[in-house]
């Protein structure tokens, strides 16, 4: 018998202008499941989720929303609030100097007369933690919280209303693997409790293990509605890109050239009395080659690629050559030489929100682009453009500000700001986290390009089939060591986790 739907669209027609971002939108929540919702950057999905929050109001669309079965005007957040929808988006919308009571009860706080029931308000966050199993105090500080406590805060928020349907939007987007395990069982909690969930991500693997059913959007449309049971990763990626799988990775011609960077013995510290970070780490990367670099949480490749570059630790052994001369120690002086870094948080390290593309574009070139103490503005904007056309960065103008851009148009301006300054050799620190399948493949052919340019890359990724299809060789490493180098045709899924789990393939570490 099937679960009677909670929560049902019909029909649903959204337009901004001349641009529909909704075209017939049907979709049906069950109660009680948890309802993967998937498609590209810009299929509408967070078009879709607003209207069902109440961000956008009844009379901005057409079509119809039910709850159980009969038709609601959600006219606001707060009819939605009252209907039993909540959200957690991705940018968690807590406060830091608050406590994790005051948050949770932020504007709906007990009152006894005329006063905030600060006793009842406590005691009531202490039993709803306590019922979701979420081990965190009420008096905590949230800022105090790391970034999954967090998380658990703002889900137990969007429940204490005994909400009966939760929306949860890119939730693991800055979660380590050990935080994302304890989200999926607190979902899998809820389901069983009766709460209906739908989970919007971009990490499929997390779809399939949480997932009743799937509904897949593009350009604006449903184009499949799936029982995940029934279906596959494949099969999903195909519906939101409209190719198969096989054609998201790119063939790689790999030519390399003579050696562009050479790492050896390489031993770091996170400061000058600190035990080493890094032991040992020695490779070389050519001209025109991708080397990849993997490992487990923790196993210091960001530290690695941020030392190289003089952000992180105090070297106490080893050396760093570019192009045959000692690398300078300075992130200006390596910009100089010719090496940069694209890091993983683009939005903490990469962009800054708030200033235009160009402004990001031209952020690392300026010197360049000086004339007599002053930018020369048309120079900027004629090469600013160029680079946004050459690498498809979709944006209103070069004046709107990175912020409002997609997350893999936001990639796009950060690795056109590193390749404005002409590098010899890049160093990417997971490239295509947080972006769609189609945006990834616009990342590898644009990987590709370079290395036929002559452009040595250094690629640091967790995930195994990218770092297996897209390297030409690969390093492990394992707490801090180089558990093993392994060839293209070498590269296993097998081997390679061999190799990040223990230090067992040292004997392969050669470069």
């Amino acid at each position: 018998m099937t679960t009677p739907s909670v929560l049902e669209t019909r029909g649903l027609v959204k337009r901004f202008g001349g641009v529909t971002a909704l075209d017939n939108v049907d979709f049906e929540l069950r109660g009680g499941e948890v309802h993967g919702l998937c498609g590209e950057n810009g299929a509408g999905k967070s078009t879709l989720i607003k209207i069902l929050t109440g961000v956008y109001a009844h009379d901005t669309y057409t079509g119809e929303v039910l709850i159980d079965g009969e038709t609601v005007r959600l006219e606001s957040i707060r009819d939605s609030e009252a209907a039993g929808i909540a959200v957690i988006h991705q940018e968690l919308a807590l406060v830091d100097e608050m406590s994790v009571a005051e948050n949770i009860f932020l504007g709906h706080e007990p009152t006894r007369l005329g006063l905030v029931d600060h006793h009842k308000m406590y005691a009531d966050a202490t039993a709803l933690l306590g019922r979701f199993d979420i081990a965190v105090a009420a008096n905590r500080r949230v800022g105090d919280l790391g970034v999954g406590q967090q998380q658990l805060v703002a889900i137990a928020k969007a429940l204490k209303s005994d909400s009966k349907v939760l929306i949860l939007d890119e939730p693991t987007a800055a979660l380590t693997e050990q935080e994302i395990d304890v989200l999926l069982d607190i979902i899998r909690d809820l389901h069983q409790r009766g709460v209906a969930c739908i989970y919007i991500s971009h990490k499929l693997d997390e779809v399939f293990a949480i997932a009743d059913r799937i509904t897949v959007l593009r350009d604006g449309t449903t184009v499949a509605r799936l029982d995940a049971c029934d279906t596959d990763r494949d099969e999903v990626i195909q519906h939101m890109v409209g190719r198969r799988i096989a054609d998201l990775f790119p063939l790689r011609k790999p030519d390399p050239g003579d050696v562009a960077l050479a790492v050896d013995a390489l031993t770091i510290a996170e400061s000058r009395n600190a035990p080493p970070r890094l032991k040992g780490i020695s490779f070389e990367v050519r001209a025109g080659e991708v080397l990849g670099i993997g490992g487990l949480m923790g196993a210091g490749r960001s530290e690695l690629l941020l030392h190289l570059v003089g952000f992180f630790g105090h070297r106490v052994d080893g050396s760093v050559q570019l192009l045959g001369q000692p690398l300078a120690l300075t992130p200006r002086g390596c910009v100089d030489q010719g090496l940069v870094l694209v890091s993983e948080d683009r939005k903490r390290y990469g962009l800054i929100l708030d200033q235009s593309v160009t402004f990001n574009l031209s952020l690392s070139s300026l010197p360049g682009l000086t004339r007599a103490g002053r930018v020369d503005r048309h120079s900027e904007a004629r090469i600013c453009g160029d680079y946004a056309k050459s690498l498809q960065i979709k944006a209103p103008n070069l004046a709107s500000a990175a912020s409002t851009l997609s997350g893999g148009n936001q990639q796009k301006v950060v690795l056109g700001k590193a390749l404005m300054t002409k590098p010899k050799v890049i160093l990417l620190d997971e490239p295509t986290r947080g972006i769609d399948v189609g945006a990834k493949r616009e990342i590898y052919d644009l990987i590709n390009q370079l290395t036929d340019s002559g452009v040595a890359i250094v690629m640091v990724s967790s995930e195994l089939p990218e770092l297996m299809r897209m390297s030409d060789r690969i390093m492990m490493l394992s707490e801090g060591t180089v558990g093993g180098h392994f060839t293209h045709n070498e590269a296993t899924a097998a081997t390679l986790l061999a190799a990040a789990m223990s230090t067992s393939h040292k004997e392969q570490a050669q470069p």
